[in-house]
């Protein structure tokens, strides 16, 4: 794999590590200032709101410059959006901060799958993008746990700056490793828009936004139903953060060494076994052992997903990929949102602290459905095919027979 990569999973490293540290600091940024848990959990779904409108925004704006560029730019605005957070006054303007974060995430995971599949052999695809993601997947393994015991011990603003410091080695990473390409020739918005008539296009999408918005589900809410249902202490977080965090490090690789090989089989796999864990974890989440192996299986299981999907939507968008590639982040981010939206409802509306999984389960077996869906209508056109090649071969040596001389 090249050096490159490295340079993209550092930068994936900061982000994944603002991203998900929140989670572990629900309860400390409510308390300073003085709102309720579900309100607390906008700081997620916000975020994840600014990751779905700046994917698209800002890869088009990366459209003028090389895609390098492009990628230092994005993490200039990661930095300035954790620095907001960390000073923030009030809790409008961090919420503020997490917007300004997240505009980078998108594009930042997009521009960047499409970098590291064109560094290496078409088969090795998906094992390139998986090793981007491994920064993100990393980061809940080290940079999220690190977060939240500072953020416990010394302060959530600590973290954020911690974090924008991150931001920092993720610029000089990509600045210093990642090969100067040309900005491409020839690409027009309207070639990156004609992917979104692809009927698969759309459904990977989907996908993505149904089945990780499973594992969000559950995960928004993983401090109080672990403090609250389980029994855990709170300095526990930490631990069970780094358990999730070991889940999706095994699970991305996994999903990036089995998607070359076998793509939606492994979809099928990977969103039926999370359904499942998620729908078991509401009955798991009340005994200490049985809740951690669950963490630990939503995190695998949801990012087994990650680069499959991805390079669902590279494949079928190959003539302009970046701005699906970039949209299909947002299309994670988006399954957050609404996966946060709808766990605070249902716990809003009474149904406890472990109600999110049963949203986490449907939405993962919704995604299932989908697809077998994509994949049927694939064998339907690819049937279709063969039969207007047969038809065309049968017809031309019949018309050749035809003509005398």
């Amino acid at each position: 794999m090249p050096l490159a990569l490295l340079a993209l999973a550092i930068g994936a490293f900061g982000i994944g590590t603002t991203e998900f540290v929140i989670m572990g600091l629900l309860p400390e940024v409510a308390g300073d200032f003085q709102v309720t848990i579900p309100t607390a959990g906008y700081l997620v779904t916000g975020y994840a709101l600014g990751v779905v409108i700046g994917a698209p925004l800002m890869t088009v704006l990366g459209t003028k410059v090389s895609r390098k560029r492009m990628l230092m730019v994005l993490m200039g605005l990661f930095i300035a959006g954790n620095v907001l957070s960390a000073v923030a006054p009030v809790f409008g303007v961090m919420l503020m901060g997490r917007v300004v974060a997240s505009l980078a995430h998108g594009a930042f995971f997009g521009i960047g799958s499409v970098v590291a599949a064109d560094l290496v052999a078409p088969a090795k695809k998906a094992g390139a993008i998986a090793m981007m993601f491994t920064g993100l997947t990393v980061a809940n393994v080290v940079g999220v746990p690190m977060g939240t015991l500072i953020g416990q011990s010394i302060g959530w603003r600590t973290t954020f700056l911690v974090v924008a410091g991150l931001g920092v080695l993720g610029l000089a990473g990509v600045a210093k490793l990642v090969p100067e390409q040309p900005r491409p020739e020839g690409v027009r918005l309207r070639h990156e828009l004609a992917a979104f008539r692809n009927v698969q296009v759309l459904l990977a999408m989907a996908m993505t936004v149904l089945g990780f918005g499973g594992v969000f589900a559950a995960i928004t809410y993983i401090t109080p139903m672990m403090t609250e249902v389980a029994g855990f202490a709170d300095s526990s977080v930490t631990w069970l953060l780094v358990l999730f965090g070991l889940g999706m490090v095994g699970g991305n690789l996994a999903g990036g060494k089995f998607a070359d090989r076998s793509l939606m089989p492994l979809l099928y796999v990977s969103l039926g076994a999370l359904a499942l864990v998620l729908a078991l974890f509401t009955f798991t989440a009340h005994n200490k052992v049985a809740a951690a192996v669950s963490i630990v299986l939503v995190g695998a299981l949801g990012f087994a997903t990650v680069p499959p999907l991805q390079k669902r939507v590279l494949d079928q968008a190959s003539g302009a990929p970046t701005l699906a590639s970039a949209v299909n982040i947002g299309a994670f981010n988006l399954g957050n949102a609404l996966a946060a939206w709808l766990g605070g409802i249902v716990i809003a509306a009474g149904f406890g602290l472990t109600a999110p999984n049963w949203v986490g389960a449907v939405l993962a077996a919704s995604a299932l459905v989908l697809a077998v869906l994509s994949s049927a209508l694939e064998r339907r056109d690819v049937r279709r095919d063969s039969r207007i090649v047969a038809a065309s071969a049968v017809a031309e040596p019949a018309s050749a027979a035809g003509v005398r001389y």
